[in-house]
Protein backbone atom coordinates (compact mmCIF):
# COMPACT_ATOMS: atom_id res chain seq x y z
CA UNK A 1 0.00 0.00 0.00
CA UNK A 2 1.21 3.47 -0.89
CA UNK A 3 -0.65 6.76 -1.30
CA UNK A 4 -0.30 10.54 -1.10
CA UNK A 5 -3.04 12.68 0.41
CA UNK A 6 -3.62 16.34 1.33
CA UNK A 7 -2.48 17.02 4.90
CA UNK A 8 -5.67 18.79 6.10
CA UNK A 9 -7.98 16.31 4.38
CA UNK A 10 -6.11 13.41 6.00
CA UNK A 11 -6.14 15.02 9.44
CA UNK A 12 -9.89 15.75 9.29
CA UNK A 13 -10.69 12.22 8.14
CA UNK A 14 -8.63 10.57 10.87
CA UNK A 15 -10.10 12.87 13.51
CA UNK A 16 -13.62 11.95 12.39
CA UNK A 17 -13.19 8.18 12.64
CA UNK A 18 -11.40 8.21 16.03
CA UNK A 19 -13.88 10.46 17.87
CA UNK A 20 -16.07 7.55 18.94
CA UNK A 21 -13.31 5.04 19.66
CA UNK A 22 -13.73 3.52 23.14
CA UNK A 23 -11.48 4.89 25.89
CA UNK A 24 -10.90 1.39 27.24
CA UNK A 25 -11.49 -1.12 24.42
CA UNK A 26 -12.22 -4.73 25.34
CA UNK A 27 -9.75 -5.85 22.66
CA UNK A 28 -6.63 -3.99 21.43
CA UNK A 29 -7.71 -4.21 17.78
CA UNK A 30 -10.90 -2.26 18.61
CA UNK A 31 -8.72 0.81 19.22
CA UNK A 32 -7.58 0.66 15.61
CA UNK A 33 -8.40 2.52 12.41
CA UNK A 34 -8.51 0.74 9.06
CA UNK A 35 -6.88 2.51 6.11
CA UNK A 36 -7.95 1.16 2.71
CA UNK A 37 -6.37 2.61 -0.43
CA UNK A 38 -7.96 1.68 -3.75
CA UNK A 39 -9.19 3.22 -7.02
CA UNK A 40 -8.24 6.82 -6.35
CA UNK A 41 -9.68 7.06 -2.86
CA UNK A 42 -8.70 6.43 0.73
CA UNK A 43 -11.29 4.89 3.06
CA UNK A 44 -10.91 5.15 6.84
CA UNK A 45 -13.05 3.31 9.38
CA UNK A 46 -13.34 2.26 13.02
CA UNK A 47 -15.69 -0.17 14.78
CA UNK A 48 -15.94 -1.54 18.33
CA UNK A 49 -19.03 -3.78 17.77
CA UNK A 50 -21.29 -1.00 19.07
CA UNK A 51 -20.32 2.18 17.19
CA UNK A 52 -18.74 2.53 13.76
CA UNK A 53 -17.41 5.53 11.85
CA UNK A 54 -16.31 5.59 8.23
CA UNK A 55 -15.34 8.17 5.66
CA UNK A 56 -13.72 8.41 2.23
CA UNK A 57 -11.37 11.05 0.78
CA UNK A 58 -9.54 11.57 -2.49
CA UNK A 59 -5.92 10.41 -2.62
CA UNK A 60 -3.26 9.54 -5.17
CA UNK A 61 -2.97 5.76 -4.90
CA UNK A 62 0.36 4.34 -6.05
CA UNK A 63 -0.20 0.87 -4.59
CA UNK A 64 -3.60 -0.36 -3.28
CA UNK A 65 -3.83 -2.10 0.07
CA UNK A 66 -5.26 -2.03 3.58
CA UNK A 67 -3.80 -1.82 7.09
CA UNK A 68 -5.02 -1.54 10.68
CA UNK A 69 -3.15 0.92 12.93
CA UNK A 70 -3.61 2.38 16.41
CA UNK A 71 -6.24 5.07 16.01
CA UNK A 72 -5.49 7.65 18.69
CA UNK A 73 -1.77 7.68 17.96
CA UNK A 74 -2.49 8.12 14.25
CA UNK A 75 -4.79 11.02 15.11
CA UNK A 76 -2.16 12.75 17.24
CA UNK A 77 0.39 12.40 14.46
CA UNK A 78 -2.02 13.60 11.74
CA UNK A 79 -2.95 16.70 13.75
CA UNK A 80 0.69 17.73 14.18
CA UNK A 81 2.03 17.12 10.69
CA UNK A 82 3.56 20.12 8.88
CA UNK A 83 1.75 21.75 5.97
CA UNK A 84 2.86 19.44 3.17
CA UNK A 85 1.49 16.45 1.25
CA UNK A 86 1.30 13.28 3.35
CA UNK A 87 2.81 10.07 1.97
CA UNK A 88 1.87 6.78 3.61
CA UNK A 89 3.48 3.50 2.59
CA UNK A 90 3.54 -0.08 3.84
CA UNK A 91 6.91 -1.31 5.11
CA UNK A 92 7.62 -4.68 6.76
CA UNK A 93 5.21 -4.97 9.75
CA UNK A 94 4.15 -1.36 9.80
CA UNK A 95 3.56 1.84 7.87
CA UNK A 96 5.73 4.88 7.27
CA UNK A 97 4.18 8.35 7.32
CA UNK A 98 6.24 11.09 5.67
CA UNK A 99 5.23 14.74 5.57
CA UNK A 100 7.78 17.44 4.80
CA UNK A 101 10.78 16.79 7.03
CA UNK A 102 8.76 14.64 9.49
CA UNK A 103 8.71 10.86 9.39
CA UNK A 104 6.88 8.32 11.58
CA UNK A 105 6.89 4.53 11.73
CA UNK A 106 3.73 2.88 13.10
CA UNK A 107 3.24 -0.83 13.74
CA UNK A 108 0.20 -2.50 12.24
CA UNK A 109 -2.31 -4.84 13.88
CA UNK A 110 -3.82 -8.02 12.34
CA UNK A 111 -6.45 -6.74 9.92
CA UNK A 112 -8.09 -10.16 9.60
CA UNK A 113 -9.15 -9.98 13.27
CA UNK A 114 -10.95 -6.66 12.84
CA UNK A 115 -14.77 -6.95 12.85
CA UNK A 116 -16.75 -6.41 9.65
CA UNK A 117 -18.48 -3.04 9.51
CA UNK A 118 -22.29 -3.14 9.68
CA UNK A 119 -24.09 -2.76 6.38
CA UNK A 120 -26.38 0.22 5.92
CA UNK A 121 -29.11 0.06 3.29
CA UNK A 122 -32.12 2.24 2.62
CA UNK A 123 -33.11 5.52 4.20
CA UNK A 124 -35.69 6.29 6.88
CA UNK A 125 -35.56 10.05 6.34
CA UNK A 126 -33.40 13.17 6.12
CA UNK A 127 -33.03 16.20 8.38
CA UNK A 128 -31.35 19.58 8.11
CA UNK A 129 -27.84 19.28 9.53
CA UNK A 130 -27.66 22.51 11.53
CA UNK A 131 -31.19 22.11 12.95
CA UNK A 132 -30.48 18.53 13.99
CA UNK A 133 -27.14 19.49 15.57
CA UNK A 134 -28.80 22.28 17.55
CA UNK A 135 -31.57 19.94 18.75
CA UNK A 136 -29.03 17.34 19.84
CA UNK A 137 -27.06 19.93 21.79
CA UNK A 138 -30.22 21.06 23.56
CA UNK A 139 -31.30 17.61 24.79
CA UNK A 140 -28.09 15.65 25.48
CA UNK A 141 -27.37 17.83 28.52
CA UNK A 142 -30.30 16.14 30.28
CA UNK A 143 -29.22 12.54 29.61
CA UNK A 144 -27.92 10.52 32.55
CA UNK A 145 -24.21 9.82 32.81
CA UNK A 146 -24.68 6.88 35.20
CA UNK A 147 -24.63 3.43 33.61
CA UNK A 148 -26.72 1.94 36.43
CA UNK A 149 -29.86 2.66 34.39
CA UNK A 150 -28.80 2.35 30.73
CA UNK A 151 -32.12 3.47 29.22
CA UNK A 152 -31.72 7.01 30.54
CA UNK A 153 -28.15 7.33 29.26
CA UNK A 154 -29.65 7.66 25.80
CA UNK A 155 -31.69 10.14 23.80
CA UNK A 156 -35.04 8.78 22.67
CA UNK A 157 -35.73 9.65 19.03
CA UNK A 158 -39.29 9.40 17.74
CA UNK A 159 -39.39 9.40 13.96
CA UNK A 160 -42.75 9.96 12.31
CA UNK A 161 -44.23 11.72 9.32
CA UNK A 162 -45.18 14.80 11.34
CA UNK A 163 -41.67 15.42 12.64
CA UNK A 164 -38.66 14.21 14.60
CA UNK A 165 -38.69 14.35 18.41
CA UNK A 166 -35.70 14.09 20.77
CA UNK A 167 -36.14 13.43 24.51
CA UNK A 168 -33.60 12.91 27.31
CA UNK A 169 -33.79 12.66 31.09
CA UNK A 170 -31.66 11.84 34.12
CA UNK A 171 -34.69 11.77 36.46
CA UNK A 172 -33.93 15.28 37.74
CA UNK A 173 -34.76 17.03 34.47
CA UNK A 174 -36.29 16.33 31.08
CA UNK A 175 -35.34 18.01 27.80
CA UNK A 176 -37.56 17.79 24.72
CA UNK A 177 -37.17 19.20 21.21
CA UNK A 178 -39.17 18.65 18.03
CA UNK A 179 -37.91 19.51 14.55
CA UNK A 180 -39.16 19.07 11.00
CA UNK A 181 -37.72 16.44 8.70
CA UNK A 182 -38.39 14.60 5.45
CA UNK A 183 -39.79 11.14 6.13
CA UNK A 184 -40.36 9.22 2.89
CA UNK A 185 -40.96 5.88 4.56
CA UNK A 186 -43.88 3.85 3.22
CA UNK A 187 -46.14 3.76 6.27
CA UNK A 188 -46.34 7.51 6.82
CA UNK A 189 -48.75 7.13 9.72
CA UNK A 190 -46.39 4.87 11.64
CA UNK A 191 -43.81 6.12 14.10
CA UNK A 192 -40.45 4.57 14.94
CA UNK A 193 -38.48 5.06 18.14
CA UNK A 194 -34.74 4.70 18.54
CA UNK A 195 -32.90 4.98 21.86
CA UNK A 196 -29.45 6.27 20.91
CA UNK A 197 -26.52 6.56 23.37
CA UNK A 198 -26.22 10.23 24.27
CA UNK A 199 -22.44 10.31 23.84
CA UNK A 200 -22.69 8.94 20.32
CA UNK A 201 -25.49 11.29 19.35
CA UNK A 202 -23.58 14.24 20.78
CA UNK A 203 -20.60 13.47 18.55
CA UNK A 204 -22.93 13.07 15.56
CA UNK A 205 -24.21 16.58 16.22
CA UNK A 206 -20.67 17.99 16.33
CA UNK A 207 -19.45 16.06 13.28
CA UNK A 208 -22.45 16.68 11.02
CA UNK A 209 -23.43 20.15 12.23
CA UNK A 210 -22.40 21.82 8.95
CA UNK A 211 -24.08 19.23 6.74
CA UNK A 212 -26.86 20.41 4.47
CA UNK A 213 -28.79 17.17 4.95
CA UNK A 214 -28.24 14.20 7.25
CA UNK A 215 -29.64 10.84 6.24
CA UNK A 216 -31.03 8.74 9.09
CA UNK A 217 -31.55 5.00 8.66
CA UNK A 218 -32.89 2.41 11.11
CA UNK A 219 -31.34 -1.00 10.42
CA UNK A 220 -32.72 -4.22 11.88
CA UNK A 221 -30.55 -7.32 11.68
CA UNK A 222 -32.05 -10.04 13.86
CA UNK A 223 -31.76 -8.98 17.49
CA UNK A 224 -29.24 -6.28 16.63
CA UNK A 225 -30.92 -2.98 15.86
CA UNK A 226 -28.86 0.04 14.93
CA UNK A 227 -29.21 3.56 13.60
CA UNK A 228 -27.05 5.15 10.91
CA UNK A 229 -26.34 8.84 10.30
CA UNK A 230 -24.75 9.78 6.99
CA UNK A 231 -23.61 12.88 5.13
CA UNK A 232 -22.02 12.20 1.78
CA UNK A 233 -18.88 10.13 2.40
CA UNK A 234 -19.24 10.18 6.21
CA UNK A 235 -21.28 7.60 8.12
CA UNK A 236 -21.73 6.81 11.81
CA UNK A 237 -23.65 3.77 13.05
CA UNK A 238 -24.63 2.92 16.60
CA UNK A 239 -26.35 0.02 18.29
CA UNK A 240 -29.55 1.13 19.96
CA UNK A 241 -30.05 0.80 23.70
CA UNK A 242 -32.52 -1.93 24.56
CA UNK A 243 -35.32 -1.18 27.00
CA UNK A 244 -38.31 1.06 27.43
CA UNK A 245 -37.68 4.77 27.79
CA UNK A 246 -39.70 6.22 30.71
CA UNK A 247 -42.97 7.98 29.77
CA UNK A 248 -41.71 11.46 30.65
CA UNK A 249 -44.19 13.22 28.40
CA UNK A 250 -46.85 12.95 31.10
CA UNK A 251 -44.71 15.12 33.40
CA UNK A 252 -45.21 18.24 31.30
CA UNK A 253 -48.16 20.42 32.37
CA UNK A 254 -50.95 21.15 29.89
CA UNK A 255 -50.85 24.85 30.78
CA UNK A 256 -48.68 27.16 32.89
CA UNK A 257 -50.47 30.39 33.84
CA UNK A 258 -47.93 31.12 36.61
CA UNK A 259 -44.57 32.21 35.18
CA UNK A 260 -41.72 34.72 35.13
CA UNK A 261 -39.88 36.17 32.12
CA UNK A 262 -36.33 37.46 32.46
CA UNK A 263 -33.20 38.23 30.53
CA UNK A 264 -31.21 35.09 29.71
CA UNK A 265 -27.81 36.78 30.02
CA UNK A 266 -28.70 38.48 33.32
CA UNK A 267 -29.89 35.18 34.80
CA UNK A 268 -26.79 33.27 33.65
CA UNK A 269 -24.41 35.92 34.99
CA UNK A 270 -26.21 36.16 38.35
CA UNK A 271 -26.32 32.38 38.85
CA UNK A 272 -22.62 32.04 38.05
CA UNK A 273 -21.71 34.74 40.55
CA UNK A 274 -23.94 33.66 43.42
CA UNK A 275 -23.08 29.96 43.13
CA UNK A 276 -19.40 30.70 43.85
CA UNK A 277 -19.97 30.28 47.61
CA UNK A 278 -21.94 27.03 47.30
CA UNK A 279 -20.62 23.62 48.17
CA UNK A 280 -20.85 20.91 45.53
CA UNK A 281 -24.40 19.77 44.63
CA UNK A 282 -25.97 22.43 46.85
CA UNK A 283 -28.98 24.36 45.57
CA UNK A 284 -29.63 28.06 45.09
CA UNK A 285 -32.71 29.73 46.54
CA UNK A 286 -34.77 31.69 44.00
CA UNK A 287 -37.43 34.12 45.28
CA UNK A 288 -39.73 35.43 42.55
CA UNK A 289 -41.70 38.59 43.40
CA UNK A 290 -43.16 41.51 41.40
CA UNK A 291 -40.15 43.53 42.56
CA UNK A 292 -37.69 41.10 40.96
CA UNK A 293 -35.88 37.79 41.38
CA UNK A 294 -33.59 37.38 44.37
CA UNK A 295 -30.92 34.67 44.23
CA UNK A 296 -29.45 33.53 47.56
CA UNK A 297 -26.70 31.07 48.44
CA UNK A 298 -25.42 29.80 51.77
CA UNK A 299 -21.98 28.23 51.61
CA UNK A 300 -19.56 26.69 54.09
CA UNK A 301 -17.97 28.66 56.93
CA UNK A 302 -20.74 31.30 56.84
CA UNK A 303 -20.06 32.33 53.24
CA UNK A 304 -23.12 33.95 51.68
CA UNK A 305 -24.10 35.59 48.43
CA UNK A 306 -27.20 37.23 46.99
CA UNK A 307 -28.22 39.20 43.92
CA UNK A 308 -31.41 40.65 42.48
CA UNK A 309 -32.42 40.99 38.83
CA UNK A 310 -35.49 42.38 37.07
CA UNK A 311 -38.27 40.04 35.97
CA UNK A 312 -41.81 40.16 34.64
CA UNK A 313 -43.90 37.96 36.96
CA UNK A 314 -47.37 36.68 36.14
CA UNK A 315 -49.00 35.16 39.23
CA UNK A 316 -48.16 35.02 42.92
CA UNK A 317 -44.80 35.25 44.64
CA UNK A 318 -42.98 31.93 44.84
CA UNK A 319 -39.77 30.48 46.25
CA UNK A 320 -37.98 27.52 44.66
CA UNK A 321 -34.58 25.88 45.21
CA UNK A 322 -32.74 24.64 42.13
CA UNK A 323 -29.32 23.20 41.41
CA UNK A 324 -27.43 25.97 39.62
CA UNK A 325 -25.67 23.82 37.03
CA UNK A 326 -28.89 22.06 36.06
CA UNK A 327 -30.56 25.44 35.62
CA UNK A 328 -27.65 26.79 33.57
CA UNK A 329 -27.73 23.72 31.32
CA UNK A 330 -31.32 24.43 30.43
CA UNK A 331 -30.98 28.20 30.10
CA UNK A 332 -27.86 27.94 27.90
CA UNK A 333 -29.64 25.46 25.62
CA UNK A 334 -32.51 27.85 24.93
CA UNK A 335 -30.60 30.22 22.60
CA UNK A 336 -32.91 33.21 23.05
CA UNK A 337 -32.60 36.66 24.58
CA UNK A 338 -35.28 35.97 27.16
CA UNK A 339 -36.28 32.86 29.09
CA UNK A 340 -39.64 31.97 30.53
CA UNK A 341 -39.65 30.04 33.82
CA UNK A 342 -43.09 28.57 34.49
CA UNK A 343 -44.14 27.08 37.83
CA UNK A 344 -46.22 23.97 38.28
CA UNK A 345 -48.35 22.77 41.17
CA UNK A 346 -48.13 19.63 43.30
CA UNK A 347 -50.50 17.94 45.72
CA UNK A 348 -48.54 19.60 48.53
CA UNK A 349 -49.26 23.36 48.43
CA UNK A 350 -46.06 24.06 50.39
CA UNK A 351 -43.86 22.25 47.88
CA UNK A 352 -43.47 23.78 44.39
CA UNK A 353 -43.51 21.42 41.46
CA UNK A 354 -41.02 21.28 38.59
CA UNK A 355 -40.20 24.48 36.73
CA UNK A 356 -40.57 24.57 32.96
CA UNK A 357 -38.04 26.56 30.91
CA UNK A 358 -38.94 27.77 27.42
CA UNK A 359 -37.69 30.53 25.14
CA UNK A 360 -39.11 34.03 24.71
CA UNK A 361 -38.59 36.35 21.74
CA UNK A 362 -39.24 39.30 24.05
CA UNK A 363 -40.56 39.87 27.55
CA UNK A 364 -44.11 39.77 26.17
CA UNK A 365 -43.90 37.24 23.34
CA UNK A 366 -43.08 33.52 23.36
CA UNK A 367 -40.92 32.20 20.54
CA UNK A 368 -41.86 29.45 18.12
CA UNK A 369 -39.05 27.21 19.41
CA UNK A 370 -40.34 23.81 20.50
CA UNK A 371 -37.60 23.29 23.10
CA UNK A 372 -38.82 22.51 26.63
CA UNK A 373 -36.71 21.85 29.71
CA UNK A 374 -38.39 20.59 32.89
CA UNK A 375 -36.33 20.84 36.09
CA UNK A 376 -36.97 19.66 39.62
CA UNK A 377 -34.50 19.50 42.52
CA UNK A 378 -36.12 16.27 43.70
CA UNK A 379 -36.42 13.17 41.56
CA UNK A 380 -39.05 13.43 38.85
CA UNK A 381 -39.38 9.62 38.71
CA UNK A 382 -38.56 6.82 41.10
Amino acid sequence: MKFVVNRDVFSDAVSFVVKLLPQRPTLPILSGVVLEADAGSLRLSSFDYEVSSRTQVDADIAEPGAVLVQGRLLNEIANRLPQAPVEVSRQDNGIVIRCGSASFNLPTMPLEEFPTLPEVAGETGTVDGSAFAQAIGQVVVAASREDVTPVITGVNLTLQASGLSLVATDRYRVAVREIAWDAPFSAAADSTTALVPARTLGEVGKSFGHAEKISITIVKNGERELIAFADGAKTVTSLLIKGNFPPVGRLFPAETPHFAVLSTSELVDAVRRVQLVLERDAALRFTFTPAGLTLEALGSEHAQASEQIDILLTGDEIVVSLKPQFLLDGVNAIHSEFVRIAFTKTDNPNKPGPVLLTSQTSRDEASGDSYRYLLQPNLLMR
